[in-house]
């Protein structure tokens, strides 16, 4: 589990596509903070997505990436010399900073338009409708691994203000309109509906069973 509090802003050093047409990638990943202390097997989140220690050495590590993380995410556009976010799995006596994060992309939108002001900038950026239902004003979405807070939640778009830590720190300060992001709606909000839809299907049962 990740919390979307981003640690280091990691650059892309190699990509190999694996199979033709690619069916796979493997990429290296610069990033030393991230990567100390890492073992084979380790979880570490690439812009969001939750992938796999390979290989490793002091300052990089090697993640094998399959076709359905490359269909489902924004990884797909990567290249050497791209910019991304990492951050490592919360630790259990670890603070809480963001929310909960999964590393399991549900969509990739688009920074639609940047609107920069003094202190902080919006950015607003499409929705997928069918993710919509899980976005409201206020409440937490994952934009490329980093936690963020809902300013306005559309029916195809949502929009964030951004506070120059997030711009300096994570690809959110670089990424222009056009370039797209990896989203993770709150995994409870899709947790809350299940249970309800499942409630509802119960009920409809137990009136069935009645007449």
């Amino acid at each position: 589990m990740f919390t979307g509090i981003v640690e280091e802003l990691g650059e892309i050093t190699a990509v190999e596509n694996l199979g033709s047409p690619v069916e796979a990638a493997r990429f290296r990943v610069r990033g030393p903070v991230v990567t100390e202390g890492a073992k084979h097997g380790d979880s570490i989140a690439v812009n969001g997505v939750c992938l796999t220690v390979v290989e490793h050495d002091a300052d990089s590590f090697t993640a094998d990436v399959m076709a359905e993380t490359l269909k489902r995410s924004s990884l797909g556009a990567l290249t050497s010399g791209s910019r991304v976010n990492l951050e490592r799995p919360m630790v259990a006596d670890g603070r809480f900073g963001g929310h909960i994060v999964q590393g399991h992309v549900d969509g990739t939108g688009t920074i639609i338009e940047r609107l920069p002001s003094e202190h902080w900038e919006i950015v607003k950026i499409s929705l997928p409708v069918e993710l919509a239902r899980y976005v409201v004003e206020k409440g937490s979405i994952t934009v490329d691994g980093v936690s963020l807070t809902v300013v306005e939640a559309g029916a195809d778009y949502f929009t964030l203000s951004l506070i120059p830590t997030t711009l300096d720190l994570t690809t959110l300060g670089i990424k222009q309109p056009g370039e797209p992001v990896n989203l993770e709606v709150d995994v409870i909000a899709k947790y809350v509906e299940r249970m309800l839809g499942d409630q509802g299907s119960d009920r409809g049962s137990a009136q069935g069973g009645t007449k």
